[in-house]
């Protein structure tokens, strides 16, 4: 494929997805395609895609084993590219994996990234975007052969906003990874996995772990899980203490539209008060504990069990914590069952319960986060709308009849814009598909 036949794209994939590809061919050719760059014609390039994703109830129940219900989107990151592994038949070689890795994102300063790794690596001091993709890559090359080395030069394009609450760190991890499992090939990439229908599970725990350690986050699995294993057309309910994952279909009567609005409010989960979050979870935990041995961690606990360690609760805001953690992952139960029978009401004062849970006992909300559900939930045809993503700004997303999404997007424009001065750029949406090598 020398050059790209964007009209045609545009028609089979969507003119988002043309946009995408556009980019990151025109910067793959740019950096790699002089013979000064050792070669890198789009000839035989490998295509890997994963999306970004809404929350659509469960939040901050990943990381406490809880349950979470999220669905992919359309918006992803591309990673466009050429790789070769070469692998070394003698014995008496004992080196480390290395990786030699040229990259450069549409994103940005658009500079060639130019990085060596290898399978002994340590994660840097101080973290930054080429942590998401080094860390990723380094996931693999601890299963290749000793001395072996890996050859990757890419280019990154994507459309999910930054600080969105929409996992674009995911997306980027997601679509790393399953472009190098694509160069190489199965046998390498999942050497240590005895059931090989769990590829995309183990992806996800792969590039949670690259967010983990290579980039200070102490994310859970939900963002990496459903950018991995998303179908089309399908939530996602994951129990992220058995890493079980359950396809939820929405009834096919009268199915009404997800509207994602973005505050452009931006926030990084790496600091501030994520972190502090998840150690008030775990303070929490320990004090349940002493009421109930048996709760190794939030997802364990009830509510009862809750109100009978308050006492032992470091302060109320431990307390709090736990309460709306433990009322979440009831609430997620029952918003799939919801969804499956069509009770659309019910679903919607799910998200809204979830919502003032989040914003009064988890204290994850902002003003602006607030000011875009209190529009929503004034509007016809709404069922519900909550903050999604880990908070401290991002998206809302809202459950509204097909007839009223319309509407519901150009009053979300208009009076956002006017209380705010700042646009919230409202999208229509469905769940689409998760990590795929795209084929053209």
């Amino acid at each position: 494929m020398s050059a790209l036949d964007i009209p045609e794209i545009q028609k089979t994939h969507g003119a988002a997805m043309a946009s995408k590809l556009e980019k990151a061919s025109n910067l793959f050719q740019q950096h790699f395609s002089s013979s000064a760059s050792g070669g890198g014609d789009d000839d035989d390039v490998t295509i890997a895609v994963a999306p970004g994703r809404v929350n659509l109830i469960g939040e901050h129940t990943d990381y406490t084993g809880g349950f979470v219900l999220p669905f992919a989107i359309e918006y992803s990151c591309v990673v466009y590219g050429q790789g070769k592994l070469t692998t070394s038949s003698s014995s008496s070689l004992s080196s480390p994996t290395q990786a030699s890795l040229s990259f450069v994102s549409a994103q940005g300063s658009q500079e060639l990234v130019q990085l060596q790794i290898t399978s002994e690596s340590t994660p840097p001091e101080k973290s930054s975007w080429t942590s998401y993709v080094c860390g990723t890559v380094f996931q693999y090359l601890v299963d290749l052969p000793q001395s072996s080395h890996l050859e990757l030069k890419f280019a990154m394009a994507s459309d999910v906003p930054l600080g969105s609450g929409l996992s674009s760190s995911a997306s980027l991890e997601v679509s790393i990874a399953r472009f190098v499992e694509a160069i190489i090939g199965t046998t390498f990439a999942f050497s240590s996995c005895e059931d090989d229908t769990n590829h995309a599970k183990i992806r996800a725990m792969r590039c949670q772990k690259a967010e983990n350690t290579w980039c200070n986050s102490p994310c859970g699995i939900m963002d990496q899980y459903i950018s991995s294993a998303a179908t089309k057309g399908g939530l996602l309910m994951i129990d992220c203490t058995s890493l079980e994952a359950h396809q939820t279909l929405m009834a096919s009567t009268e199915r009404p539209l997800l509207v994602v609005a973005n505050s452009n409010v931006q926030h990084d989960i790496g600091g501030g008060e994520y972190p502090i979050r998840v150690k008030q979870c775990q303070t929490a935990t320990t004090a349940l504990q002493k009421v109930n041995p048996q709760i190794q961690n939030l997802r364990d606990a009830t509510l009862e069990d809750v109100e009978q360690a308050k006492e032992h609760m470091k302060d109320d805001v431990s307390y709090r914590r736990a309460k709306h953690v433990v009322t979440e992952n009831a609430r997620v139960e029952q918003t799939k069952a919801a969804l499956e029978q069509g009770d659309w009401k019910q679903v919607g004062e799910l998200m809204n319960q979830s919502h003032a849970s989040m914003r009064d006992d988890y204290e994850v909300s902002c003003r602006e986060i607030d000011m875009l559900v209190e529009i929503a939930q004034k509007q016809p045809g709404v069922y519900g709308s909550r903050l999604t993503g880990g908070g401290f700004g991002g998206c809302t997303v809202t459950l509204v009849d097909k007839s009223q999404a319309q509407n519901l997007v150009e009053t979300l424009q208009k009076e956002y814009k006017a209380k705010t001065g700042k646009d919230c750029d409202p999208f229509q949406t469905q769940p689409a598909q998760g990590a795929h090598i795209l084929t053209l």
